[in-house]
């Protein structure tokens, strides 16, 4: 909320946010954000905050993954995990660790095109300085 008034981006326009765990409350608040911004007479949350704004997945069910990827705009998540987890335990419903978070982008609605994105391509965007490394590795 508090990015909307702001003018965060306009002296580093390159200045980029990541927020983990899916944004946390983001996804089910995304109406209000909008609905504020216009309130105040802001431009759109989508022009002036998205540009700069991204989301990881590390969100631990499937119904978690799909209001973030329904929510926001492919282009702005990217694929998180953890190498340890916060929940290392086996979800006893499914049978699979609960931070496998992998499952569940390959369980998602997503096409091809865009869970590449959300696996490889948005991360290299958002860090250019991997995506150069990797480059020099061949990859």
């Amino acid at each position: 909320m508090q990015l909307l008034p702001g003018r965060l981006f306009g002296d580093p326009p390159g200045l980029r946010l990541v927020i983990p765990h899916g944004g946390g409350a983001v996804p089910y608040h995304w109406g209000r954000y909008r609905g504020l911004a216009d309130m105040l007479g802001q431009p759109p949350v989508e022009s002036n905050v998205m540009g700069n704004v991204f989301f990881d997945t590390c969100v631990y069910h499937q119904p978690g993954i799909d209001l973030l990827l329904d929510v926001i705009d492919t282009g702005n998540v990217l694929f998180g995990s953890e190498m340890v987890g916060a929940v290392r335990g086996i979800d006893p419903t499914t049978g699979h660790h609960f931070d496998d978070t992998r499952r569940y982008i390959e369980a998602s609605a997503l096409d091809d095109r865009a869970r590449a994105a959300v696996c490889e391509h948005n991360v290299r965007r958002v860090y250019p300085r991997l995506d150069a490394a990797l480059r020099r590795a061949g990859r």
